[in-house]
């Protein structure tokens, strides 16, 4: 997996809608260099084509398909939103930010997956009281 780095990751975020949370997650993957400012546009734009809601609180925004020329390293960033944030008609508390060069993204998500398929270890990250022990949780994988 992609190393995080504590800069990746905001905690206890609040957004009023989706689209501003969508908006923060891409402007943390340009701040952090992984995608140029204009990739923001293509995760908006991906949330209108299907949901990038994916279950257990989680919401996964990433560009279009033909949003590559955007991405200058795969990365991914997380924002933890305790009280959550609307996602269609779901509550996601915690929002995964990815951009992923060639197919790095589908590993990306695979490995996200993983963790964020068991809902207590999804709890965890949302409670977790600092960056580093999002990074741990993450390390540790399914044995959160």
């Amino acid at each position: 997996m992609i190393a995080l780095k504590i800069e990746d990751i905001t905690l206890n975020q609040q957004f009023a809608t989706k689209l501003a949370a969508i908006e923060a997650c891409g402007q943390l993957l340009a701040k952090q260099g992984y995608t140029s400012a204009e990739y923001t546009k293509k995760m908006i734009e991906r949330d209108e084509l299907t949901t990038t809601y994916i279950g257990n609180m989680v919401a996964i925004p990433h560009g279009t398909d033909d949003s590559k020329a955007w991405i200058h390293q795969s990365g991914i960033v997380i924002l933890q939103v305790p009280d959550g944030v609307d996602f269609d008609g779901n509550q996601v508390k915690l929002i995964i930010g990815i951009a992923g060069i060639e197919n790095e993204h589908l590993e990306l998500l695979s490995e996200i997956a993983l963790v964020c398929s068991d809902v207590e270890n999804v709890a965890e990250i949302v409670a977790a009281s600092s960056a580093e022990k999002i990074i741990q949780l993450f390390k540790d994988g399914v044995n959160v």
